[in-house]
């Protein structure tokens, strides 16, 4: 029996003599939906660039019409990678993937969608998040995770577990820091969306710029960046982070992903077992069939 060899989930490329490391997401077909693979590669890539003392500035984007559409729920591969046998990918054997019940789930989410994540916003590097298309639910973890954003004009951002899968958010829940407190309930409760512009006028994007000048005018972005002295940069970036860090994020974070595995074990039980979130039987949007995401507009209930 063989084992089938799968294309990389993530491309890694230096520019700039070095100084700029750009990261892309490359599962074009499923608009970058995280499986395993990816989400473990995506790590390797980070630890890479943090490990290369030539490298100022990451470059994280995704390849094909999205950065990221989330947590892939259902793609061959991403079935294949749980399901035993020749394709499983290898982290079901470990970190908590040999448990059951709700300690299995815990410990595989805490270290493949929660910790992952925070590791990453403390990368010892200036991180840039280049998105465009669809930024969705987990899509935003990887987005936040980034020091700084920037935006093609054509980038919606929501978080549609609530009325797709009646979940309190991601993993990596960071709605209030980075929406605000009351546009956080809403977008949550409602599954609508931001535009660019919108989220520019939060202060979530630093730059919009047109699709087809986003990859030039990232990098221009990224090389004005560059040119701060490394060490100048990463204090700056460890100044706010501590400050925020002082307000009480961190706690807040692994409070609401406790809830978030609450919130997975309500399922479980309701369902018998069956699912992990809720379903169309339970009142939700099919997430295979749901309707196009709204923009959240301040004239429209």
């Amino acid at each position: 029996m063989t084992t089938s060899v799968r294309q990389s989930a993530v491309l890694y490329e230096t520019l700039e003599e070095g100084r700029i490391a750009r990261i892309t997401l490359n599962r074009p077909g499923t608009h970058n939906a995280q499986n395993r693979q990816l989400l473990v590669e995506l790590d390797d890539a980070f630890a890479r660039a943090e490990r290369d003392d030539m490298v100022r500035v990451v470059i994280l984007r995704g390849s094909g019409r999205s950065f990221s559409a989330g947590h892939d729920l259902g793609s061959p591969e991403a079935v294949a990678e749980w399901t035993p046998g020749p394709d499983q990918h290898s982290t079901h054997s470990f970190n908590g993937g040999t448990l059951e019940g709700a300690e299995w789930r815990t410990r595989q989410e805490w270290h493949y969608y929660f910790e992952n994540t925070r590791r990453w916003r403390e990368l010892r590097k200036i991180t840039i998040a280049q998105v465009h298309g669809k930024v969705l639910s987990a899509g935003l973890m990887l987005a936040w995770a980034c020091d700084l954003i920037v935006a093609a004009d054509d980038t919606v951002f929501a978080d549609v577990v609530g009325t797709r899968l009646g979940m309190c958010g991601v993993e990596y829940f960071a709605h209030p820091w980075e929406f605000g407190p009351r546009k956080a309930k809403e977008l949550l409760l409602t599954g609508d969306a931001l535009d660019a512009d919108d989220a520019h006028s939060l202060g979530m994007v630093s730059k919009v710029f047109p699709l087809d000048e986003l990859d030039d005018r990232t990098l221009a972005f990224a090389q004005r960046v560059a040119r701060i002295p490394s060490f100048a940069a990463l204090l700056i970036k460890e100044s706010v982070n501590s400050t925020q860090d002082a307000m009480g994020f961190p706690a807040a974070l692994k409070s609401c992903f406790a809830l978030h595995e609450l919130n997975h074990a309500h399922w479980s039980e309701v369902s018998g077992g069956k699912v992990m979130a809720g379903t169309p039987e339970y009142g939700l949007d099919d997430w295979r069939e749901a309707p196009a995401l709204r923009r959240a507009t301040k004239d429209q209930p």
